[in-house]
């Protein structure tokens, strides 16, 4: 009983496989998600700064939620463990741990004292949340199993050895030859001919040209689907696979930058901003499209342009400008779109 509880805490903590949270490809994407969350805005509270922001972004990558406890001196404190009670599908009460260098310790929280943001709720779980790779568990465990494949092959394979002919001699000979021409990369394997004459005469020419070893990687499809697994697992965090080609080009990767900033953190910012709105009594933001500069700034330098252009006419074609500055008063520009 107790090793199927400690399974399945690991599997929600860790996932199924326990593999993909390791990969280069999920970091990559875990750690666009903390650092982009780092630098939002907060306005409305002093509580959730840099650190709060990256650490719940980590959180909610790799386990689809993030708990803190507010704290009666006006702090946060994080929880690593918790169990919730509920009622009518919300939570009213949790059993926290509470991280220690000596060990963590449980405490006892109502909910109004907890704030707990989370993504990827289900209809039958709201209290729950889910990370990208529990959402798309065949994904991650294929990108784990290609990259283990393709470790285990540049461990054990024999990259480098090849395999020579040798006409009939001592077995002792033989095995002689071979240490002599093993290397620490790779090994000269030396093995009897088969291909002589029938009455023990010489081996035709043909019989000493060496076989490679090392094993062709192209024809197995494995830097296809090693792409293709990167691909999905980048798209599930909402980054696009642009961003991680080695020939990207600059306009593809702002686009990338943007559609991660608009489509994925903004997002989980107006979540945590709910949250906090709700458990501080504070009308609390949480800006991410500002910091990151995620705004098109040629497309709305070109739309001003003609609107300043159009506008020109206007008053050329006789227009007062009464009606020129209530044009220009309609028209909507945010704070920090860039242009001056």
């Amino acid at each position: 009983m107790t090793h199927q509880i400690v399974a399945a805490r690991a599997e929600y903590l860790f996932g199924r496989s326990n593999l993909a949270e390791l990969t280069a490809t999920v970091q990559t994407c875990v750690t666009l998600w903390e650092n982009g969350m780092a630098l939002a805005d907060v306005s409305g509270t002093d509580l959730f700064g840099p650190a709060q922001l990256a650490m719940t972004a980590r959180s909610l990558a790799l386990t689809g939620e993030a708990l803190w406890i507010v704290r009666e001196d006006g702090t946060l404190a994080p929880a690593t463990d918790w169990t919730i009670s509920t009622r009518g599908g919300q939570p009213v009460a949790y059993r926290v741990t509470v991280p220690d260098v000596n060990g963590g310790r449980a405490e006892t929280r109502l909910a109004a004292e907890v704030l707990h943001v989370r993504i990827g709720a289900a209809p039958s779980a709201p209290w729950a949340g889910r990370s990208p790779l529990a959402r798309s568990s065949l994904s991650a465990e294929l990108l784990a199993a290609v990259e283990v494949a393709l470790r285990d092959v540049y461990r054990d394979a024999p990259f480098g050895s090849s395999v020579i002919p040798f006409p009939e001699a001592a077995e002792l000979d033989l095995d002689d030859i071979s240490r002599g021409l093993q290397g620490y990369r790779g090994r000269v394997l030396v093995r009897e001919s088969v291909q002589v004459q029938a009455a023990g005469g010489p081996a035709p020419a043909a019989d000493w040209r060496p076989s490679d070893l090392s094993p062709d990687l192209s024809r197995s499809g494995f830097p296809d689907a090693l792409q293709a697994a990167r691909g999905a697992i980048c798209t599930a965090f909402g980054v696009l696979p642009c961003l991680l080609v080695p020939n990207g080009q600059g306009p593809a990767i702002r686009e990338a930058q943007r559609h991660l900033a608009v489509w994925q953190l903004q997002p989980m910012a107006a979540l945590m901003a709910q949250e906090l709105t709700a458990k501080l009594g504070a009308s609390v933001e949480i800006d991410v499209g500002r910091p990151l500069q995620a705004f098109d700034v040629s497309g709305r330098a070109r739309a001003l342009a003609t609107i300043i252009g159009a506008l020109a006419q206007a008053k050329e074609a006789g227009l007062s400008d009464d009606v020129v500055q209530a044009t220009l008063e309609k028209v909507n520009w945010s704070e920090g779109d860039g242009i001056a």
